[in-house]
């Protein structure tokens, strides 16, 4: 058994078992990764994968236990050479994180223009998805952080810690009748098309539950994932759009009008979160501080010496989240 042909089982899985397009990403040839393979099954003495012809179709029951143990032995090597850079040069190296578009967007663009002036050597590595997917990718070892507010609770492998809290406001065209409403309330919202995120998307959900809580059903017209996008179709006189405060920009929108919507929906936290396990490099910790700066290196340690989601939740209690 070799460390390549674990690599080429757990490469073909994550790219919808397609070994040309696994052989283009590992800058080697479709024969050879199809040779390995067969040969790691003839010395396990079980398929990993199912075949018609010269075609994988599926992962059989096996195999799914074996690429499992795989992937854990490949982020185990990989920590071991993390180790091995941290001694060596504590500049250098690489950070992947994953984080939806309005984190991208706004909230980390100052904090990533710091980060890379203090470390010009690290390789920063940006990968955009929905929340479910951020946690994917940081439970099974594909990105190093994972910065969302919905869906990172669903993954027990995940140290998540909050970072702060953010509110949702109302965005319309000037001239809108809701801008001469004295005092806005969640009535005045269900009588108007609205454009707001996907459903679990950016706090969505506690949206929903606001709605709900007072009998409410929002008119919710169009969603997207993507705050520009929804700013876009309010422009359009689609609807009015809901959206986190901080995705509105004082210059860029100044043809909107932003209307404070904090005592309607409940905050919702950002959380970041990384793999139980994971080897955390000097530059790492200084990047989570730049992002929430109660998140000190001691902290996040007491943090990942917690046995349960409880232990971190009570970590975190005594602290005073900023609210954006």
């Amino acid at each position: 058994m070799k460390l390549q042909q674990l690599r080429y089982i757990w490469e073909v899985a994550h790219h919808d078992l397609n070994v040309s397009a696994t052989a283009q990403s590992l800058y080697t040839s479709q024969p050879g990764i199809s040779k390995q393979i067969r040969l790691l099954e003839d010395e396990l003495g079980v398929e990993i994968f199912a075949r018609s012809g010269k075609h994988l179709t599926r992962i059989t029951p096996a195999g799914e236990t074996i690429i499992k143990a795989s992937g854990e032995i490949l982020r185990k090597v990989e920590g071991i050479k993390q180790i091995a850079q941290e001694f060596s040069n504590q500049k250098k190296g690489d950070l992947s994180i994953a984080t939806t578009h309005t984190q991208a967007r706004y909230a980390l663009p100052s904090i990533i223009r710091s980060f890379m002036q203090e470390y010009p050597q690290v390789s920063l590595h940006m990968h955009q998805g929905t929340p479910m997917q951020i946690a994917e990718m940081a439970a099974d070892g594909t990105v190093d952080f994972a910065i969302a507010t919905e869906a990172m609770e669903h993954f027990a492998d995940l140290v998540m810690m909050p970072c702060y809290r953010w509110n949702r406001c109302v965005i319309v065209p000037k001239g809108h009748p809701l801008t001469q409403v004295k005092k806005l309330e969640l009535e005045d919202l269900a009588d108007v098309p609205l454009v707001t995120y996907v459903f679990g998307f950016t706090g969505r959900s506690q949206l929903d539950d606001a709605f709900a809580e007072k009998g409410l059903v929002p008119q919710v017209v169009f969603t997207a994932a993507d705050a520009d996008v929804i700013k876009t179709y309010v422009r359009l006189g689609l609807g009015v759009g809901i959206v986190a405060r901080m995705a509105v920009d004082p210059v860029q929108d100044q043809d909107l009008v932003m209307l404070d919507a904090g005592r309607l929906f409940k905050s919702s936290t950002t959380k970041i979160g990384f793999r139980k396990g994971t080897f955390i490099r000097g530059y790492m910790y200084d990047f989570m501080q730049r992002f929430a700066p109660h998140l000190t290196r001691a902290l996040v340690d007491r943090a990942v010496a917690c046995s349960t989601k409880a232990e971190v939740d009570a970590l975190f209690e005594s602290i005073n989240l900023p609210t954006y």
